[in-house]
């Protein structure tokens, strides 16, 4: 079974193509949260290592459409999809090179790049949320 489920944020604005056929395909890179605790994630930062893993994604047809429309950098965003890999020779050396994406099949929009918060921000809406009859998820 093949399947992948991610929630992060978009490292930059989607590169939205279009193959020779017309079909729309969109090119992104996900950062998703490695969920270190505080401590780990003190230590990563101080000796400049990343707190998040950066995930080569694409998504085809109307979702492309959709995702290059309403996100952009530093929107959050649910995947679900599969991992495909793959390979080609550069042609600066001739050497092949594997590549590792995943394909999304769903996406669904859960913040834009104005909402970005931090994750001790998120905590403290979840309470005023709670308090106000809105539930968060």
């Amino acid at each position: 079974m093949n399947c992948v489920s991610l929630i992060g944020r978009l490292t930059k604005d989607v590169d939205l193509r279009t193959t020779k056929s017309g079909t729309s395909v969109a090119g992104f890179i996900l950062a998703v949260d490695k969920g270190l605790s505080k401590q780990k994630r003190d230590e990563a930062v101080q000796n400049d290592r990343p707190t998040a893993d950066f995930i080569s994604c694409q998504a085809w047809g109307v979702t492309a459409d959709l995702l290059s429309q309403y996100c952009g950098k530093g929107s959050k965003i649910a995947i679900e999809g599969r991992i495909q890999t793959g390979s080609y020779q550069d042609k600066d050396t001739g050497k092949t090179v594997y590549t590792t994406d995943v394909v999304a099949n769903r996406i669904e929009f859960l913040g834009s790049a104005n909402q970005a918060k931090s994750e001790d921000d998120w905590a403290d809406d979840f309470v005023d949320e709670a308090d106000n009859g809105v539930i968060p998820f």
